[in-house]
């Protein structure tokens, strides 16, 4: 006799099958793009030449959508606070709801405005602009060397987005108001020249992460001759490619020249027993959609091992395991694309709104743990600076009234290579201020008026 099995979905803290559509959002409902053909709507230079890079230029795409309070918030934040530009693809403003753009997941942190800020804690006291010191670890310009067998390549400072949160924003995008850039000082030839040639004399690294800013604002001649390069290099074992571009542009991805030269790399990288993936940054459902996944099943087709997704933890965007679970569902049923990490928000500057605590972090890794494949149940991770990333369970020890966790290491970096202790120490990372009871929020207070003091 079968025995019955209580299955009831709606028992359930998340009930799936999930019930928002996989559908491309009709762009002519936007007053912008009402005369736009599905031609020029699927080519990648309309895109960029249609990518909206002042709030005149928002209007235009909203119209009356756009409320005029908002428009005034935008424009404020980008004087005031913003650490990046605007710039944003059609593509991307077409997964926005044009009928609430004051709470809409993927307006909040690509077009921030100066009410979304914290009023008293706009910033960590002790934010950075280059939190995780990556400047620090180059072994030669625009290569990171953070990790013993791991390696991170700049190509380029320039994306075909910029994102409100972008743990580069020392280096990334134009200037702004309140951020001088870096820059690179070599020519792109010199500086990739010089990184193949300090990877061909250390051995020790196997495994390349080509990013940028965005690989999409490389010229595929130029991407397709660097990482054809790596892959000559006999101790080059991986190669991830990363891009926000294949959600935000999936038109370039689609390109017949980039097709071709991305297929190109596949078969390379199989020739020489190799693996190469994509690697993409999406933080809500409502971003992936049925071109995404074409240019995804075109990747995966010619042989590249994954497309990987890593999430970036934000308040408001996806810190609730409803939404974390529906953007990873999505993901893998619709987009075929692996739901990998959700970073926590780095400590840089202006953006202590968007970051979570440790222990809410920690919560959410428990809420969507059981409800997907293990492969595809992504890791919630603390990039700790000076340490590295860290899944989010991993410290050693937490003042929950201060914020402050304390984390160790199991390897050096460059810039520690003759510190006895740098095994030993244990490195602090913080919680958002807001989040801490009164006397942790008094403490953080006190430290801000003696360095006011200094």
């Amino acid at each position: 006799m079968a025995r019955k099995v209580k299955a009831d979905p709606s028992r359930q803290p998340f009930q799936y099958p999930l019930q928002r559509r996989f559908v491309e959002p009709d762009f002519k409902r936007l007053p912008g793009y009402r005369d736009v053909t599905t031609q020029e709507w699927e080519s990648s230079v309309w895109q960029r030449r249609h990518s909206v890079k002042n709030l005149k230029e928002l209007k235009a795409v909203f119209g009356d959508f756009l409320p005029d309070d908002l428009t005034a918030s935008i424009d404020k934040d980008q004087k005031d606070t913003a650490t990046m530009p605007i710039l944003v693809p059609p593509h991307m403003l077409n997964t926005m709801n044009e009928a609430d753009l004051w709470r809409d997941p993927v307006r909040l942190y690509m077009l921030p405005a100066a009410k979304d800020r914290h009023p008293e804690w706009p910033s960590h006291p002790l934010a950075s602009r280059d939190s995780l010191h990556e400047s620090e670890m180059f072994a030669v310009e625009s290569l990171a060397h953070r990790y013993p067998t791991k390696v991170l390549a700049e190509l380029t400072h320039t994306c075909p987005q910029y994102c409100g949160h972008c743990t580069r924003m020392d280096l990334v995008g134009s200037d702004v108001p309140q951020v001088k850039k870096l820059r690179f000082e070599a020519p792109p030839g010199e500086r990739l020249d010089a990184i193949l040639d300090y990877l061909a004399k250390t051995p020790s690294v196997r495994d390349v992460v080509v990013s940028g800013g965005d690989i999409a604002n490389v010229p595929i001649a130029q991407l397709e001759d660097f990482v054809s390069r790596l892959m000559d290099l006999p101790n080059i074992r991986d190669i991830r490619l990363a891009t926000k571009g294949l959600q935000a542009l999936p038109q370039h991805f689609l390109q017949d020249s980039v097709l071709q030269g991305l297929d190109r790399l596949a078969k390379k990288a199989w020739s020489r027993d190799i693996n190469i993936a994509v690697h993409t940054h999406i933080n809500h459902a409502a971003q992936v959609t049925p071109l995404l996944g074409k240019a995804v099943r075109k990747i995966l087709s010619m042989g590249f091992r994954d497309v990987r997704n890593q999430g970036v933890l934000m308040r408001g965007i996806n810190n609730t395991s409803k939404d974390l679970l529906e953007l990873c569902f999505t993901l893998i049923d619709h987009a075929k694309i692996t739901p990998y990490y959700f970073y926590m928000c780095d400590m840089i500057p202006n953006c202590e709104h968007w970051r979570t605590s440790v222990a809410e972090a920690q919560q959410l890794q428990h809420d969507i743990m059981g409800y997907l494949p293990g492969f595809a149940t992504p890791r919630i991770t603390c990039d700790v600076p000076l340490v590295g990333k860290r899944w989010i369970n991993q410290l050693a020890a937490y003042d929950r009234v201060k914020g402050v966790s304390y984390w160790t290491k199991n390897y050096r970096t460059g810039i520690e290579a003759d510190d006895a202790e740098a095994l030993t120490r244990r490195y602090e990372y913080y919680d958002p201020v807001y989040t801490l009871p009164a006397e942790g929020q008094e403490y953080w207070r006190g430290r801000l008026r003696l360095s006011c003091q200094a």
